[in-house]
């Protein structure tokens, strides 16, 4: 089979793409035909070698965490994914390095679910990851009805998707983004903020005691601790990038993990129309090197999409 992979890190140019044997599913796996597999910023931080530390060292890195396809194969044990199942799911890359850009991948049952009817699997690819980072942030947050969330980076990927699923708790969200976004963050659910040097401030300017939390998607750090009220809380998407804790704030980073059941939630979003997918453009398989120098541009509203 087909499938994008890094031999050595670097710019998009090092992206190449390989011939591999297809994976065959053990026991408690499904074997997925790549219909669709979204880009992400994680996988041009592998690319580049800036997570190097953080990996095995192997010859080849396949990249991909998203997927949307068919169900192939199952192994033993499978039981409620058969053979010709649309589904969507993620790939716990850190800890499989199974790439999701490729024509087959091999994932366990427990991290694939149903696809949502009458999605096409380009968009229906664009939520596993991104939408479960913001569901599990926001179970971090623990925020009830009522409580203030502030989202930066409200109109990317992850900070969209936050927005509604915390509209839709009951919370009272502000939501900081550029200009150009205000029309999209206030129908997503959260009063727009103007995205400037003194975020803690202007969010300070609505809420004088400060938020009840804080779900930093655009790693803003600092800035973003200080608009949370004290003894509040602070969520960021990459750990090491979180900003020391002060005046009793719970400051943590979420670490995205595949889950079946949060997955089908998510789903259902999408299915009644509580949830937004957002596509900004779909490449071949072979344009992987393409679609890493879009998404490094930014200013992408929705995620480029493999397709094999």
């Amino acid at each position: 089979m087909r499938a994008i992979v890094v031999r050595t890190f670097g710019e998009p140019g090092v992206l190449e793409v390989a011939e591999l044997p297809a994976p065959e599913p053990a026991a408690g796996q499904v074997r997925i035909k790549v219909a669709a597999a979204s880009v992400n910023p994680v996988d041009l931080a592998t690319r580049s070698g800036a997570l190097s530390a953080f990996l095995p060292e192997l010859p080849a890195y396949p990249l991909g965490w998203d997927v949307a396809g068919t169900v192939d194969a199952i192994g033993d044990g499978v039981a409620d994914l058969a053979p010709g199942t649309e589904v969507i799911g993620l790939s716990d890359w850190f800890a499989t390095l199974s790439g999701t850009h490729a024509e087959y991948v091999v994932l366990p049952a427990g991290a694939v679910t149903a696809a949502p009817a009458g999605v096409a699997p380009e968009l229906a690819a664009t939520l596993p990851l991104n939408g479960l980072t913001a569901l599990q942030a926001l179970d971090l947050l623990d925020l009830s009805a009522g409580q203030t969330l502030a989202v930066t980076g409200a109109a990317g990927a992850v900070g969209g998707f936050a927005v509604e699923l915390a509209a839709r708790r009951g919370i009272t969200v502000l939501g900081v983004a550029g200009p150009a976004d205000r029309a999209f963050v206030s129908g997503a659910g959260a009063t727009p903020v103007s995205r400037g040097d003194d975020v803690a401030g202007t969010l300070r300017a609505l809420a004088p005691g400060g938020v009840d939390a804080v779900f930093d998607t655009a790693l803003i750090g600092a800035d973003a601790l200080a608009a949370v009220r004290d003894g509040g809380r602070y969520v960021g998407v990459f750990g090491p990038a979180a900003p020391g804790t002060e005046r009793g704030i719970d400051v943590q980073a979420v670490s995205v993990h595949s889950d079946a059941g949060q997955l089908a939630e998510l789903v259902f979003q999408v299915e009644t129309g509580a949830l937004t997918l957002r596509l900004a453009r779909t490449l071949a398989l072979a344009d992987a090197a393409e679609a890493h120098t879009l998404v490094a541009k930014g200013g992408l509203r929705g995620r480029v999409v493999l397709t094999p």
